[in-house]
């Protein structure tokens, strides 16, 4: 059996790689070729090449104001690992829209709310202020708009009256866990249809 290869992009500790990584085992139509991130100290890139996937990074900090430069060396190693997929796992960098052109209908990335509400940062803290009854995330095909793009899957959870934006966001994680690698797995396969989880 031929695997799809996946590259995953993150910034920080890269729990949703993990994620991702550990249910790309036995009979699941993927593997991970790359791992890369924007910050050569993240705490992700560790975790996967202490799981023998190859790493890359590509600081951003050094191209400040200049978002085209940076993104032509981001892909460079994307270029070289060949991906199928690119799922976004974290990634904490706004991509171009002549960057997302280059991987388009294959590029997947998980937003910790019910798109299409809370687009951008500050999703947990949005909808308590809102007063919503749910939130949860989204896993959805990357366009060059913002956190938009076809939906592949949503995970919910209730908001409880005790809930703190911490305490909403480590159990919307939860979800992630779960939800990043259930759709995952069907779009290797081909199948784009949503998957709802509660």
């Amino acid at each position: 059996m031929s695997h799809k290869k996946v590259a995953i992009l993150l910034s920080g500790g890269g729990s949703n790689m993990v994620a991702l990584l550990d249910s790309m085992t036995g009979d699941h139509p993927a593997r991970a070729s790359l791992v890369m991130s924007n910050d050569s100290e993240a705490g992700g890139l560790k975790k996967a090449a202490a799981r023998g996937i190859a790493t890359a990074a590509v600081d951003h900090r050094p191209f400040k104001g200049d978002r085209a430069t940076f993104e032509a060396e981001l892909i460079k190693p994307l270029i070289a690992a060949e991906p199928d997929i690119v799922c976004l796992a974290g990634f904490m960098r706004v991509l171009t829209a002549d960057f997302v052109t280059q991987f388009q209908g294959r590029m997947l990335n998980i937003h910790p709310s019910l798109l299409p509400k809370y687009k951008g940062l500050h999703t947990h803290a949005r909808a308590l202020e809102a007063g919503d009854a749910h939130h949860g995330c989204t896993v959805h095909e990357v366009t060059a708009a913002l956190d938009d793009g076809p939906i592949l899957g949503q995970a919910t959870v209730d908001v409880l009256p005790e809930d703190t934006p911490d305490l909403l966001a480590a159990r919307v994680l939860k979800k992630e866990h779960m939800l990043y690698p259930a759709v995952l797995r069907r779009f290797a396969q081909g199948d784009r249809t949503p998957i709802l989880l509660s």
